[in-house]
């Protein structure tokens, strides 16, 4: 579901790249489209963030992850913890507060696309 226009319940400050910059670089920043390098090192877990609009996630260095995520109440929403076996492309929609740990022996990397036009 798409957040309203000044609907979003999180800070701004939990934008991914302000509050997991080790995790999430910004290629690109234009026209309401912004491109994400998403690297997670084997064996560490990223910082609580969000994501404000809806993306397409380009996973091309799959790693098993571990998810975790607290809905607006602090009730845990975590989907269950598993491996991507295979690169993958997904669409997804906003994500409140939420980090990921990688249980796998090496790097997790994908190139998440927002659009805020899509909002």
């Amino acid at each position: 579901m798409t957040p309203e226009a000044g609907s979003w319940p999180w800070p701004d400050d939990l934008d991914g790249p302000r509050a997991a910059p080790e995790s999430h670089r910004v290629l690109l920043d234009e026209g309401g489209i912004r491109v994400l390098e998403v690297i997670v090192p084997a064996g560490t877990r990223e910082p609580e963030h969000t994501h404000r609009y809806p993306s397409v996630m380009i996973v091309d260095r799959p790693a098993r992850l571990r998810y975790y995520a607290l809905d607006r109440h602090g009730v845990d929403v975590s989907p269950a913890s598993g491996a991507d076996a295979l690169p993958r492309t997904e669409l997804l929609a906003p994500e409140g507060p939420h980090a990921v740990e990688n249980v796998d022996d090496h790097d997790y990397h994908a190139f998440r696309i927002e659009h805020a036009l899509c909002a």
